[in-house]
């Protein structure tokens, strides 16, 4: 017999999350709105096949990566140039101080972000970001955990040169981040 699935209530909790997931999965707040929308409408009508028992923030985020991942092989997607690509407002969701500083670090992992493969951007965000276990990320994405571990060892490593590079690379204004 199948279960009753999980209530609007426990959906409802999950939205700021995936809202932000979302954001840096396709880089426009429309996008995402529309991403997270879809998300939840599939999530609803599909909400028997939910165990009881298991993290239901975690079978969002891969209702959420199959809904993303059937829209992108439906269309043929361009990117602009100028944008710094998908992940760009991620960080906007992210807590944090409003002084300068923060605002120039904020800008920098923005495009950083932006920068990575998705593959490694999407391991990064739902591990770094979404606090979710390997293990919970790898049931997402629908990859094994050693490829979780590897994508997320190398987007990290990717994210240290790229803010590194910046670091040393002057900044508009002409000032320099100094460590």
């Amino acid at each position: 017999m199948a279960s009753a699935g999980f209530s609007a209530a426990d959906a409802e909790h999950c939205i700021p999350r995936l809202r932000r997931y979302a954001l840096a999965l396709t880089g426009t707040r429309e996008a995402a709105d529309d991403l997270t929308q879809d998300t939840l409408e599939r999530a609803w009508r599909k909400r028997t096949l939910w165990q009881p028992g298991t993290d239901l923030r975690a079978w969002l985020f891969t209702v959420m990566h199959n809904v993303y991942v059937n829209r992108v092989r439906s269309m043929h997607i361009t990117e602009s140039l100028d944008d710094a690509g998908p992940a760009a407002d991620a960080v906007d969701a992210m807590p944090g101080g409003s002084a300068a500083d923060s605002g120039i670090v904020l800008g920098e992992l923005k495009v950083a972000l932006g920068q990575l493969a998705p593959e490694q951007r999407e391991v990064v965000l739902l591990v770094g970001l979404e606090q979710l276990s390997y293990a919970e990320a790898a049931t997402a994405l629908d990859i094994p955990i050693g490829t979780v571990m590897s994508r997320l060892s190398r987007g990290r490593e990717r994210l240290r040169q790229l803010l590194d590079a910046g670091a040393r690379t002057p900044v508009a204004s002409g000032l320099r981040r100094v460590k």
